[in-house]
């Protein structure tokens, strides 16, 4: 199957596949501690990519609402801080652990729905698919090059938080 560069399938495949890994993360069968560094790497390069190639571009669209976008800017912040919480603790499957996979897990899910039912439709809706694809492009570069700084590092969330 040819990869897709429409940054709105981009986009869903990344929600599609944080999914995967909450279910790994909540399975007692799974190397928990994988999924959630390949979690934390996958949550901060998708959303650093979608601050600096997707939603400035999207904020230029009158049909797509900006304060949708700062929301989702937002929304970000507080995912963030949730997979801060669930990083710093010591024990893999320990009752702490479930609450804060939880927390992380609601963020992130609001997060997911509200941004493909607003922001995700009106790109779809107003964005030609030629534009979406250069928009997917930069997206994915973007996120490629966060993903090879390992900026899931418990160092660098501590750091994106702290800003």
């Amino acid at each position: 199957m040819a990869q897709t560069q429409d940054v709105v399938q981009l986009i869903l495949q990344d929600h599609r596949r944080m999914e995967d890994l909450f279910r790994l993360m909540r399975s007692v069968e799974a190397d928990r501690a994988a999924a959630l560094r390949e979690f934390a790497d996958l949550l901060i390069a998708h959303a650093l990519a979608e601050e600096a190639e997707v939603y400035p571009a999207l904020k230029r669209y009158k049909n797509i609402d900006d304060e949708e976008i700062e929301h989702g800017e937002h929304e970000h912040d507080e995912g963030n801080e949730a997979l801060l919480g669930l990083l710093e603790v010591e024990e893999v499957g320990s009752e702490e652990w479930d609450t804060k996979l939880e927390a992380l897990v609601e963020a992130v899910t609001h997060h997911a729905d509200e941004e493909e039912r607003t922001i995700l439709n009106g790109a779809r809706e107003n964005v030609a698919t030629e534009r979406r694809e250069e928009l997917g492009a930069a997206f994915l570069e973007e996120r490629e090059r966060r993903l090879k700084e390992g900026c899931g590092s418990l160092d660098n969330v501590r750091r994106l938080v702290g800003s």
